[in-house]
């Protein structure tokens, strides 16, 4: 029987949630999942049709979440349901949520520079992950996301702060997750900083990634 995987877009149009919720879907079929694609949070309120899934997507950023939509997704997600996601369409999904926050690991703060910053993403040599086997050191040109972290995420890539000068700058250089994972109950987390825009998933390891995270995710 195939997997079931449920990606809900919406939120921020600027974040393209439609053009990065296709990417993700292709990506899902190709690995022989059933997806759904829906664009109302309302598809969190089935509880128990959430814990049949194999994998949850939000691609949703700076949105509302009612308290008993968010405690389906939870709930799923303790039951053993994966989680996976980009950018703001997960760790910028719900800002006033701080359970959301809790489960997914991280929260967006600031990213210096704005739109086509330059920077390395650099893989944690030491990772014995399969999720970056193989994959080597790469350039992007998108937002250099800076985040607030949850101190047990499993961290498999980094990029260097600071490039873009402004009042972090006088910390000096720090080390800040792109890709990490963790756990929620029985369900895993997995989560890309990259994903300002679709086309950074036209890079060969940024797209790689996401297929290797939902993989290692899915329940």
């Amino acid at each position: 029987m195939n997997k079931k995987a449920l990606i809900v877009q919406g939120g921020w149009a600027g974040h393209e949630p439609k053009q990065i919720s296709d990417v993700f879907k292709n990506i899902l079929i190709e690995e022989g999942f059933g997806v759904e694609v829906s664009d109302t949070l309302d598809s969190f309120m089935d509880s128990e049709k959430l814990k049949e899934l194999n994998l949850i997507i939000p691609v949703w950023t700076m949105g509302e979440i009612t308290q008993e939509q968010l405690n389906s997704v939870v709930e799923a997600v303790d039951s053993g349901v994966g989680l996976a996601g980009c950018h703001g369409g997960m760790c910028d999904a719900f800002r006033n949520s701080v359970e959301w926050q809790f489960m997914t690991g991280s929260q967006w703060v600031a990213h210096p520079g704005n739109d086509n910053t330059d920077y390395e993403v650099n893989i944690v040599k030491s990772s014995s992950s399969p999720i970056v086997e193989g994959i080597s050191d790469f350039m992007v040109n998108s937002e250099q996301y800076y985040l607030h972290i949850d101190p047990s995420i499993n961290v498999l890539a980094t990029t260097t702060f600071p490039i873009a000068e402004g009042p972090h700058s006088t910390n000096g250089r720090v080390s800040v997750p792109v890709v990490y994972t963790k756990y929620w109950g029985k369900g895993k987390v997995f989560y890309n900083s990259l994903g300002h825009h679709a086309d950074i998933f036209n890079i060969r390891e940024a797209k790689e990634l996401m297929r290797r995270g939902f993989l290692w995710a899915a329940k």
